[in-house]
């Protein structure tokens, strides 16, 4: 490297040290040429797209830059979600010029779950990298997913610190974090952000599908894969429209049921469904014990009462909580297989 580089260089770190708002660590190699050593052999790239024919382009051009920058192989895989604007031909031009281009494209709109899916089952590298296709997430972010990686976790979730998104996005998601991170206990502040590293591993064994695309750190960490995050820079919208709706927002907490159910309860649903029955039977009883003390100490009716329908309420409906709890734990138990579990070593 020459001496005139120098000060640039050191600019660049000053800077990035600020926009992260702590110190910035290198942790890969850099060759003599300047290209970041990683021990990964082949390094894939998913990128899920709907409607971005715009931001193909530059897209592709930022992250030909990235990997240029890396001692890797790599591959990129775009999966068209069933575009209807011209984005399917854009890849398929790009893919022309490029070998390393492989792509999918949906007869219809399946959502981007269906499209990571599709993605993941065909990756061939041993590090995936995920970003959306919108140029908000920025692929001069990939080494430093790659040496966060490095050190020996299984996923790296991207941290939007900075966003630019509407205010309602913002301070939504702000909030559907907050709830995400409090049920699930992983401990990452941005569940939804598109710009993600994986080893092989993960992606192989996390089935995602519906929504539950928000949910993968929370998937993954119910598997047993270490989850981390770093910073990433984050970018205004330059082309189309935003694709969030206020939909997706009641959705994704019901997804966030579904996830809590899945990874907490899908193989004992005894502990779920049991305690709300035990609760709800107990608080009929104690409700029915009241009011029969009422009728024979103290002379008090209960014909017309509510509280007295309200107490043999919560009484059947807390014995069929516990009856689905034993017929789940039935099935659970004539369906368990060693498949779902993942070996880490095997002699």
């Amino acid at each position: 490297m020459s001496e005139q580089n120098k000060p640039e260089q050191s600019g660049e770190k000053k800077k990035r040290r600020h926009y992260y708002g702590r110190k910035f660590r290198y942790y890969q190699k850099k060759l003599k040429n300047g290209v970041k050593s990683f021990s990964f052999k082949k390094v894939s790239i998913v990128v899920p797209l709907y409607n971005e024919e715009e931001s193909l382009r530059p897209l592709y051009n930022e992250i030909k830059k990235a990997v240029n920058s890396i001692s890797c192989d790599y591959e990129i895989i775009f999966v068209d979600d069933g575009s209807t604007d011209n984005s399917l031909n854009v890849i398929k031009e790009l893919a022309l010029k490029d070998n390393k281009i492989f792509y999918f494209s949906f007869k219809k709109n399946y959502g981007k779950s269906a499209a990571l899916q599709i993605g993941f089952k065909n990756t061939t590298g041993d590090a995936v990298i995920t970003m959306d296709a919108d140029l908000q997430d920025d692929p001069a972010e990939i080494p430093n997913l790659l040496a966060k990686l490095e050190e020996g976790y299984d996923l790296v979730s991207g941290w939007k610190k900075k966003r630019f998104d509407p205010f309602i996005k913002k301070y939504s998601s702000r909030f559907f974090n907050f709830v995400t991170r409090l049920f699930s206990k992983v401990k990452i502040h941005d569940f939804n952000c598109g710009l993600k590293a994986y080893r092989k591993e993960v992606v192989k064994n996390v089935n995602i599908y519906g929504e539950l695309h928000r949910y993968i750190p929370v998937l993954a960490g119910w598997k047993g894969f270490s989850v981390t995050e770093i910073p990433v820079k984050h970018h205004p919208r330059r082309y189309g429209r935003t694709k969030f709706g206020i939909s997706r927002f009641f959705k994704g907490f019901i997804d966030l049921i579904t996830v809590i159910f899945t990874t907490r309860y899908v193989t004992r649903p005894m502990h779920l469904f049991g305690f709300i029955g035990l609760l709800t039977t107990l608080l009929g009883i104690l409700i029915s014990l009241w009011l029969t003390y009422e009728k024979l100490f103290l002379g008090v009716g209960i014909n017309n009462r509510p509280i007295f329908f309200l107490g043999i309420l919560l009484i059947i409906v807390g014995v069929q909580f516990f009856a689905i709890g034993l017929i789940g734990e039935l099935m659970v138990h004539n369906f368990q297989n060693d498949n779902e579990y993942i070996i880490k070593e095997k002699k």
